[in-house]
């Protein structure tokens, strides 16, 4: 995946850190979860859950993202597993969190897992004011205008 792009994805992502979760192989939908993200982190990304969540047990997983603006969309997947560094968990936890897992952070019933991404497809658009003003009129949009579509890992 060439870093611009890379880059568009982290960015936006930041801006707006969910993601629809599902374990490969599982029967049931994807999820929501709110991403927790460290920039000096490459190809992770963590989220807290309680034990009894679908996604809890780990293993294969594939996530969806698409970005408030709409401006990015992911498919990204990886692997999920039990994050067991304390200090990673203390560094993530936050009020946002704890809104959702109201037994705080030292609940046995709260996990952290960790998501390791080995492959993404991303696509990510900023068609600007000249595309914009091109679609109010119905003209066609030239390609370097239209976006981006990369593989490989984010």
């Amino acid at each position: 995946m060439d870093k611009e792009t890379r880059e568009t994805f982290w960015k936006a992502f930041a801006s707006s850190p969910v993601i629809m979760m599902r374990l490969e192989g599982a029967d049931g939908h994807a999820e929501p979860m709110s991403a927790q993200l460290d920039k000096n982190a490459h190809h992770a990304i963590w989220f807290f859950t309680k034990r009894d969540n679908r996604i809890a047990p780990g293993g294969p997983a594939m996530g969806q993202v698409m970005t408030r603006d709409h401006g990015v969309f992911a498919c990204i997947k990886g692997t999920l597993s039990e994050e067991t560094d304390q200090s990673v968990r203390e560094a993530h936890w936050n009020n946002a969190v704890e809104a959702w897992l109201p037994g705080g952070k030292t609940d046995p019933n709260v996990v952290m897992l960790r998501y390791d991404i080995t492959d993404s497809e991303v696509w990510a658009s900023d068609i600007g004011i000249t595309g914009a003003f091109k679609m109010l009129t119905g003209k066609p949009i030239d390609r370097e205008h239209a976006g981006t579509h990369e593989l490989g890992a984010v």
